[in-house]
């Protein structure tokens, strides 16, 4: 559960709950419609992410929340006043950009003081204001620097500092870990989070990392070609994809075409091409006999071994093609008799423990009755 997450399950899951509503929102530039008939609520409090390769329409839904853009048609709410009209300097909104748009002549503490000085207030109220911010980003003893003093994590603090210095209703992130590189990335996303609950401030992001959205997010809404195929929390999207695209979006995912065999109440069987076995489901599903479909199954639910697992079901024999070795765990990529390539994850537990098995080997791969999902569209 990401840290979001954490804290949003000890709120009132009904208070504010439509905090900021989109409501058939669409944006076309010309003939093509970059976000299409939108419908979103989000809570208040929340860290939500719009996720999705590039060109879906997650950026161009967000400019349209902070005014730079104005949707072809639909409405935008938050808190209950309507945004549509309103202009960026006008919307009790901030963004915070990728590249931080920081002011390489002003110090931290004037960075965070300009958007409190253009808003006209009292000397006093923004000295006290910035020491807050500084505060609560842990830059106070950087006060007197300049943004090329810094590194790329504190620049990114300073322009989070700017941005909540004047207590937006909502703050909106574009890409914000893009200018960072991986190690401090991971640091920073937890960081982020922490800073933005304490806050208390809404938060919209945008972002085509998957990790990012998991790790960061409340929820997340995943986006392609301008419509959202699914919206839940990250382990609803990772554990229960609503379609294949959802399912191969995030995460490695096995998939195999299949038609269901039996359709009882309580298991299904699917009849793969790809296996010689049925693959047998511990539960019903809204389905029918003969029905196409995809069974899919990640590869840290898949179990290799070298001797025939005891289940009569969810098993198949093949040959290692691949190995990729991550420290933590290795990868197996397993060909099966009918040329299917399954993907198997083994953890490292042990050092050395996956020598067991190496390339040319032959072996099993066997999953759980409830290990995956059928999925139908």
């Amino acid at each position: 559960m990401a840290v979001a997450e954490q804290a949003l399950a000890a709120k009132d899951p009904a208070k504010d709950s439509d905090y900021l509503r989109i409501v058939d929102v669409r944006k076309e530039f010309d003939s093509f419609v970059a976000v299409d008939d939108t419908n979103l609520t989000i809570r208040k409090g929340e860290i939500f992410a719009l996720l999705g390769g590039s060109g879906c329409g997650k950026s161009t839904l967000l400019r349209c929340l902070g005014g730079f853009e104005k949707p072809t048609s639909g409405k935008i709410f938050l808190d209950g006043q309507i945004m549509n009209d309103l202009p960026p300097y006008e919307r009790p909104i901030n963004m915070m950009f990728q590249s931080y748009a920081l002011f390489p002549h002003m110090t931290v503490e004037q960075n965070v003081a300009f958007g409190l000085k253009q808003g006209g207030m009292a000397k006093a109220q923004i000295a006290d204001r910035v020491a807050e911010m500084l505060s609560l980003t842990q830059l106070t003893k950087l006060a007197r620097r300049k943004p090329h003093q810094l590194s790329g994590g504190q620049q990114q603090r300073v322009a989070l500092a700017r941005s909540l210095a004047k207590g937006p209703k909502l703050l909106l992130l574009d890409e914000p870990m893009g200018a960072l590189d991986k190690k401090l990335r991971n640091q920073m996303q937890l960081e982020l989070v922490n800073i933005i609950e304490t806050s208390g401030v809404t938060c919209v992001m945008v972002t085509h990392d998957q990790e990012e959205a998991m790790t960061m997010a409340t929820r997340i809404a995943l986006m392609e070609t301008g419509r959202i195929r699914q919206v839940g929390t990250p382990d609803e999207i990772y554990e229960s994809p609503t379609s294949r695209f959802a399912a191969e979006f995030i995460g490695s995912v096995n998939m195999l075409e299949g038609r269901i065999d039996q359709d009882h109440a309580d298991y299904v069987t699917i009849v793969s091409p790809s296996l010689e076995k049925a693959i047998y489901v511990g539960h019903g599903i809204s389905g029918f006999e003969g029905q196409e479909v995809a069974f899919g199954v990640r590869p840290e639910k898949v179990i290799i071994s070298k001797d025939e697992p005891a289940q009569q079901y969810n098993k198949a024999r093949g040959k290692i093609e691949d190995i990729a070795y991550f420290g933590s765990h290795s990868v197996f990529h397993v060909r099966l008799a009918s040329g299917f390539r399954f993907m198997s994850n083994f953890a490292n537990q042990q050092r050395w423990a996956s020598e067991g098995m190496t390339w040319g080997d032959e072996v099993w791969v066997s999953w759980g009755d409830n290990a995956g999902v059928v999925l139908t569209s």
